[in-house]
């Protein structure tokens, strides 16, 4: 199996209170961007560490750079980040990965 060219991963913190319906709904419908083309292995994860804020995280590959603009420029990926990132996430940090080998 080939190594993903690029791995996209976003850690957040929601401005809902944790365990609320709010959050719940939140999560349910992120997960909708797993079916956008182009996106392998998407995960949503809980950070556990006492070592920073984030209480969240997004991860998927992408087989290349063109297949993560794709995603980028999706009318799904678009108006999740327009109608439910952007009001409902109070601080994020975006990190893309390469293989370095």
């Amino acid at each position: 199996m080939q190594a993903p060219a690029l791995r996209h991963t976003v850690v957040f913190r929601l401005k809902h209170s944790r365990g609320s319906a709010a959050e719940r709904d939140f999560l349910a419908t992120a997960r909708q961007l797993a079916r956008i083309p182009g996106v392998e292995r998407f995960e949503q994860l809980r950070q556990t560490s006492p070592k920073n804020a984030f209480t969240f995280g997004f991860s998927m590959e992408f087989a290349d750079a063109a297949a993560y603009q794709r995603y980028s420029a999706d009318p799904l990926h678009v108006s999740f980040v327009n109608e439910r990132w952007l009001p409902e996430v109070a601080e994020f940090m975006e990190i893309d990965y390469e293989p370095l080998a």
